[in-house]
């Protein structure tokens, strides 16, 4: 095509200039005559260029259209066209019970006026898991999960390459990335202070708390459900709701889970950052995640879960939404024949299970639609738990300086959720974290840090996007 383009003009200029070059050749026939026509014809191709750039840049400028506002954070996602498109969706929204003298604002988010003029919002869309699991011998009399062990591979050949041992803090520790307040106690107040004073500069408007019943730990770490209390308290100063993300312990069953909803909802129940979430019934209900729920068949849950069931805590003081986890394809099938209220995706590295993949999202969002669930879409900054798994490198998600964030939240924006959650603010052994992190070399170790960028980068990003989620949500509604 291109050789038959290029013989064509060629063709043009002669015809355009052949008719003049013969008549002065035949009155002049000089060699200044035979100058100026050459001249001439430049000048013909020189005039037609010129007015072929001039002609394509004014088509290029009338077909451009204006930014979406996302192309610059996130380049390769296509997201769905928000403005003028009227929402299909269902008609469940958050609501945050205000206690007496605190006012309502819509779109989830809440105002606080002083003196000075209007505070920053916040948004009660946007929940963020949170550990408490950490301990310094000051507090704990022992470090607690800074120094967690190299879980070895379930292959004997594959975890005899790899190292095995335990961290020694506080030079080394159990994360890629080395915390702004150094290997902390989840006990110690002034740092239960600061993490909520992070939370609020990020907008995250729920904490969700990792719970274990009294008495009960993971494998690794202690008890800390007394701390629960001073979390919120702490959280209600910095105008911060408190859900709970109960754990698969051992023993946990639809029986033991009855005896966790009752103890959550009677010790915590009226306290003023006890998270509440509006229902599609229009119930206002305490909201639960529930991790690795696929462990429990979901004809126990049913029993929990479904009014029918034998021990129901459905339409009781202990109602609930109650959120599983999906992870493989089949486990929607099990949530919604265990009656859960919705599902959620937690892990924070894209690709790692059909739930985590955003490319899965939307035909996630389209199955909860059709049986009135809620998706729960998991966002996370980055991905690297080689700290503890060290043969595990191959799902590590490289943060690139918070666009892998960036890509991840718009994914879940994409999908028009009722709320996201963020993976996460402080599980470190797992680089999820959002929370301030600093340089750090040691002799053994380089850690990974936020550089360019400082501390608060991925607490500005998250405050950024669910500004613009707030806007969104405004629009779908209308």
């Amino acid at each position: 095509m291109q050789s038959n383009i290029g013989r064509k003009r060629s063709y043009h200029a002669r015809t355009r200039n052949g008719c003049s070059v013969v008549c002065t050749v035949n009155y002049f026939c000089g060699s200044q005559t035979l100058t100026m026509s050459r001249l001439r014809k430049k000048a013909c191709v020189a005039l037609f260029l010129f007015t072929l750039f001039i002609f394509g840049t004014m088509m290029g400028l009338r077909t451009l259209k204006p930014s979406d506002g996302f192309s610059d954070l996130a380049p390769g996602m296509d997201l769905m066209p928000f403005v003028g498109e009227r929402a299909e969706r269902r008609q469940v929204a958050n609501d945050v019970l205000a206690s007496a003298g605190q006012s309502r604002f819509p779109s989830d988010t809440k105002v606080v006026f002083s003196n000075s003029g209007p505070e920053k919002s916040i948004f009660y869309d946007i929940h963020i898991f949170y550990y408490l699991w950490y301990g310094t011998p000051q507090m704990d009399g022992s470090y607690i999960h800074w120094d967690h062990v190299l879980v070895p591979h379930w292959d004997p050949k594959i975890a005899a390459s790899h190292p095995k041992g335990k961290h020694i803090p506080p030079e080394d520790i159990a994360s890629s990335f080395y915390p702004e307040l150094g290997p902390y106690s989840s006990r110690d107040p002034d740092v239960i202070e600061s993490h909520m004073s992070q939370i609020e500069a990020s907008a995250a408007g729920v904490v969700v708390l990792s719970w274990y019943p009294p008495g009960v730990a993971d494998e690794h770490g202690e008890p800390s459900e007394d701390l629960v209390p001073a979390v919120m308290d702490a959280a209600h100063r910095h105008r911060i709701k408190v859900a709970f993300h109960i754990q698969p312990y051992k023993g946990r069953t639809d029986l033991s889970m009855h005896d966790n909803i009752k103890y959550i909802i009677d010790k915590y129940g009226n306290h003023g950052a006890f998270y509440k979430f509006k229902s599609n019934t229009g119930k206002i209900l305490p909201l639960f995640y529930i991790y690795d729920s696929y462990l429990t068949p979901p004809e126990a849950w049913a029993d929990l879960l479904t009014s029918s069931g034998a021990h129901s805590l459905r339409g009781t003081p202990y109602d609930g939404i109650f959120i599983g986890l999906i992870v493989e394809e089949r486990h929607k099938h099990d949530i919604l024949a265990g009656g859960f209220d919705g599902m959620y995706t937690y892990f924070a590295s894209n690709g790692f299970s059909f739930g985590s993949s955003h490319q899965n999202w939307k035909a996630i969002k389209a199955f909860c639609d059709g049986n009135n669930l809620l998706f729960v879409p998991s966002a996370g900054p980055g991905y690297v738990d080689t700290a503890v798994r060290p043969w595990n490198n191959h799902n590590t998600r490289n943060r690139v300086n918070g666009r892998y964030y960036e890509t991840s939240l718009q994914a879940a924006l994409s999908v028009r959720p009722e709320v996201i959650t963020v993976t996460s603010f402080n599980e470190w052994h797992e680089g999820t974290q959002i929370e301030r992190a600093v340089p750090k070399k040691t002799v053994t170790r380089l850690y990974l840090d936020y550089k360019p960028h400082n501390a608060d980068l991925y607490l500005d990003i998250t405050r950024r996007w669910a500004e613009q989620f707030s806007k969104e949500k405004e629009q779908w509604l209308m």
